[in-house]
């Protein structure tokens, strides 16, 4: 796998965006449907790989997934992902008594699943899972403004919590190894809403001891962040991800150009204006425009910025790509 990196950065023509949730179109199901099924979502992201020249299939991103497992109540919706109701945490105490819970528990076995379905269907390209990040999980059970605040007035409630996230993701990261997965791409975004020294105690630390438990030369490790990243490169990159995706609020040639040179850095058109609400023509306008600002790094991979939404016209997507692919050919 890390000569699939090598691969990325000899060949400019490739492309993987976070495309899974609109296969709901393909296979005429709902999101809520969708996320109780390891079977639709196999057969949605094998659709999305023989419609799309994705250069590896991705499954599911669901940051409720893992929060679930640890107890929190989650919100379902026909058309949108899950998300989080309420705090599960509400002081250290609670905390101390958190059970981390058995892989497989409640919906992460249908996502386990699911991976080992999609190796067996699409034999063409690396298969990669997403995970919710520790600071992002940990947010999630004690709620966003919560944790912020937390980290400033209760610092070992926030660490407690973290400890309890990094014990249960590694060795779920470890199973989705087992079943079959290439790589993996973790999600941190509450981590853009950090201070570069906060980021640094309370994300990029616990992050890279997962990368450094789970790493081996076939296994990929790609950091997500749809925040704005710039004042946290510095933290970031010590994280020694073999790529990393950034979102549309980040200034992608600045990433680039403070990037190691033998990373990738994938992103970042608008999942939400362009892929959602947009239209073939300002996606080509869109797609050439990253593309000219990038083409000079030989380490930029152009993707979404983040999970493309459920909705997403389907005409939009296949914009993407035909734009992608013309511009590369020219």
């Amino acid at each position: 796998m890390k000569k699939w990196i090598e691969y990325q950065l000899k060949n400019r023509q490739l492309t993987m965006p976070i495309l899974t949730f609109p296969c709901t179109q393909l296979i005429n199901c709902t999101v809520d449907q969708l996320v109780h099924d390891s079977d639709l979502q196999a057969r949605g992201i094998t659709e999305i790989a023989e419609r799309y020249p994705m250069s590896a299939c991705l499954t599911m991103m669901d940051l409720s997934v893992e929060a679930e497992a640890f107890g929190a109540e989650v919100r379902f919706s026909s058309t949108e992902v899950p998300t989080v109701v309420g705090a599960l945490l509400t002081d250290i105490d609670l905390a101390k008594k958190l059970k981390i819970p058995k892989i497989g528990e409640k919906r992460t076995k249908i996502y386990l699943d699911t991976v080992e379905k999609v190796k067996k269907m699409v034999t063409n390209r690396p298969v990669f899972a997403g995970i919710t990040g520790p600071f992002t999980l940990a947010g999630r059970l004690m709620d966003m403004t919560e944790i912020m605040v937390n980290c400033y007035l209760d610092p070992e409630f926030v660490h407690l919590t973290l400890e309890k996230m990094v014990d249960f993701l590694i060795p779920y990261i470890l199973e989705y190894k087992k079943r079959g997965a290439n790589g993996i791409v973790i999600a941190e975004p509450a981590a853009g809403l950090l201070s570069p020294k906060l980021c640094e105690e309370f994300s990029s630390k616990y992050i890279k001891r997962i990368k450094e438990a789970v790493d081996d030369d076939d296994f990929i490790f790609i950091y997500h962040n749809c925040g704005n990243v710039k004042p946290l490169l510095q933290s970031i990159f010590t994280i020694g991800a073999d790529a990393y995706h950034f979102g549309n609020a980040t200034d992608m040639v600045g990433a680039l150009s403070a990037s190691p040179k033998d990373v990738l850095i994938m992103g970042n058109i608008h999942p939400v204006y362009e892929f959602d609400k947009g239209t073939p023509d300002s996606m080509k306008k869109a797609v050439i425009s990253l593309l000219d600002s990038c083409n000079q790094y030989d380490n930029f991979v152009i993707s979404s910025g983040c999970d493309i939404p459920a909705q997403s016209k389907l005409e939009n997507i296949d914009a993407y790509f035909k734009e992608v692919t013309s511009y590369y050919q020219k």
